[in-house]
């Protein structure tokens, strides 16, 4: 059985991304990136095939972007604490590109 990783959602990231995402696939591919997410062996072994999880690099927090759909644009933004995994955000397809700004505007939401 695979170990699981606690998410926390405090922000209602899971909420919001019901709400917003445009199309049943794209919540599909949600609800696969956060299973992928709560996976400790892929913490373990650093891979993320799915999500492709990577650092936001230009901001001085440590943050991580999560791909729920790499052709779509659409984001999950996460922080590690506690050997937790928190959702901070879920970023539109349309806002990507612009990440440090996106990060910025909700400053209050990351560490």
């Amino acid at each position: 059985m695979a170990e699981i990783k606690a998410l926390l959602d405090e922000f209602g990231v899971i909420f919001e991304a019901n709400k917003n995402l445009p199309s049943a696939d794209l919540k599909i591919k949600f609800i696969e990136a956060l299973a992928e997410l709560e996976d400790n062996t892929a913490h373990k072994t650093r891979q993320f095939p799915k999500t492709r999880l990577h650092k936001v690099v230009g901001v001085k927090q440590t943050i991580y972007r999560a791909d729920i759909d790499k052709i779509s644009g659409w984001r999950i933004h996460v922080q590690y604490a506690d050997k937790q995994l928190h959702l901070k955000d879920i970023i539109d397809g349309q806002l990507h590109d612009d990440v440090i700004r996106v990060i910025q505007s909700k400053k209050d939401r990351y560490n």
